[in-house]
């Protein structure tokens, strides 16, 4: 079996929050927290910074009006030219639409691709999955693992840290 970390369970998302906050300014680095719903402050103590999902998007959305634009001027005022009852080839009230539609287009394709990146997702498996009590993370449990891949980590060390910081139930996570 395959060591992975531990996972430690608590009462409610109060304690959660204060378990995060202890693991956060003991240098853990590599910790996760389980709850059913969103809790308040969660991110702010896990040290978590704030995400650059909205950069990106914003990338995507500036990418995508430029293409629009580049395209559009190029094709109808430089490339082919082509005159229609005298109306200008540069027009930019003409090329709203699809101005619009790339720039939409391109920023959803950088939001979506963005978080599946910064997600590390597609993730098929995690050894936290078989535990038994784990389960309870989907309705009424609050959980909080430790990677044994943190630099901080010590089987032994580790393990009381968060007997003493209040955790109930503590697991090794294995990987049968």
């Amino acid at each position: 079996m395959t060591f992975h970390g531990y996972l430690c369970e608590v009462d409610n998302p109060k304690e959660l929050v204060t378990l995060s906050k202890k693991v956060c300014d003991s240098g853990y680095t590599k910790f996760d927290t389980y709850s059913p719903f969103p809790i308040h402050g969660i991110d702010k103590a896990m040290g978590i910074p704030a995400s650059i999902l909205p950069w990106l998007s914003l990338t995507g959305c500036i990418i995508g009006l430029s293409v629009a634009l580049i395209l559009q001027i190029w094709t109808n005022g430089i490339d082919y030219k082509i005159p229609l009852s005298g109306k200008p080839y540069i027009s930019l009230p003409a090329f709203i639409p699809v101005t619009f539609e790339l720039t939409i287009l391109f920023t959803a394709f950088f939001t979506v691709f963005g978080m599946f990146a910064l997600n590390k997702l597609p993730t098929w498996y995690q050894p936290i999955f078989n535990n038994k009590s784990f389960k309870k993370a989907t309705c009424s449990g609050f959980f909080l693992s430790i990677s044994c891949l943190d630099n901080n980590f010590d089987e032994i060390k580790t393990h009381s840290f968060l007997e003493k910081a209040g955790a109930k139930n503590i697991e090794r996570i294995e990987e049968k």
